[in-house]
């Protein structure tokens, strides 16, 4: 049997790839079912390419990939192994994927008469997809690449930048492809920022507990043996009662929380909790610096 350090470990290791595997298929997913038969250039490589297919006789899939490995050169060229290798591995897997989807399902025309439709598929597809990879500290390339560089080599506002180019490519489909798809790939490009932000604000959302009790040695032996947590005491005095009291502080992840919360009450039925909600959590067992 393994050792429950041990299966922690291995489930910090092998949880980020499978992740970042599963977030790319979504993304190329969406990419190849919905964003290329519609013609929704909503900023990023898969809207340049969708542009640039329309004037070069080259798919809007071969595009994407010619686009990325030339972006992974420069990242490269200007990063060295600041690119990463779970960069490198996403970016190649994407490219990859296209390229086996219009291999394997070749596609000329949109899935359904419904572009509203498709246009929820590609939000809710990438927003998942780019929350996963994003939450497994990686990323699909592409623009993300050029924000890297940009980071490191001026002062912009990386987000501003790439928003602007972004809106460029936006901008061109309004005149490439007409008014409708222009619109539909601004409405695009304006969901993914929105839709991606609050689902990766949601899977890094953590607990925090405050918990007055008088019983802290058992409650932080469930903490430390049973979640693998740590916690900090804190003594205080009730204001009321004028009573020594114990306060503990610790922070869970979501899933962690129904289970400390149950332990409180079996433990101590008196105890006293404020439960905090936090977007991010950075140190030693939840994300690094």
């Amino acid at each position: 049997m393994i050792h429950g350090r041990t299966a922690a470990w291995l489930m910090k290791k092998i949880l980020p790839f499978l992740m970042m595997t599963l977030g790319t298929f979504l993304v190329a997913a969406e990419v190849y079912f919905f964003e290329i038969p519609n013609k929704f250039a909503a900023g990023g490589v898969s809207g340049i390419s969708i542009i640039l297919s329309r004037f070069i006789p080259l798919s809007a899939e071969t595009w994407i990939v010619i686009l990325n490995v030339i972006l992974l050169i420069i990242g490269f060229i200007f990063l060295g192994k600041g690119c990463g290798f779970k960069t490198v591995y996403c970016t190649l897997l994407y490219a990859g994927l296209l390229k086996l989807f219009e291999w394997l399902i070749p596609i000329s025309q949109p899935l359904t008469d419904e572009p509203v439709i498709e246009l929820l598929s590609v939000m809710v597809l990438l927003s998942i997809g780019g929350a996963l990879v994003f939450r497994a500290d990686a990323t699909t390339g592409g623009t993300d690449i050029i924000a890297m560089i940009l980071k490191k080599y001026t002062p912009l506002h990386v987000g501003k930048a790439l928003f602007l180019v972004d809106f460029l490519v936006v901008l061109s489909a309004f005149f490439v492809y007409g008014f409708k798809i222009g619109l539909f790939s601004l409405f695009g490009l304006l969901a993914r920022a929105l839709f991606t932000d609050t689902l990766i604000e949601n899977m890094d959302s953590c607990k925090w507990f405050t918990i007055i009790t008088s019983k802290p040695d058992e409650i932080c032996d469930f903490i430390l043996k049973n979640l693998d947590r740590g916690a900090t005491i804190v003594k205080g005095t009730g204001a009321f009662t004028g009573e020594g009291k114990t306060i503990l502080n610790t922070v869970v992840q979501r899933s962690e929380s129904y289970k400390l919360q149950k332990a409180i009450k079996e433990i101590d039925k008196s105890a006293f909790i404020i439960i905090t909600t936090s977007s991010e959590i950075i140190g030693s067992g939840f994300r690094d610096m």
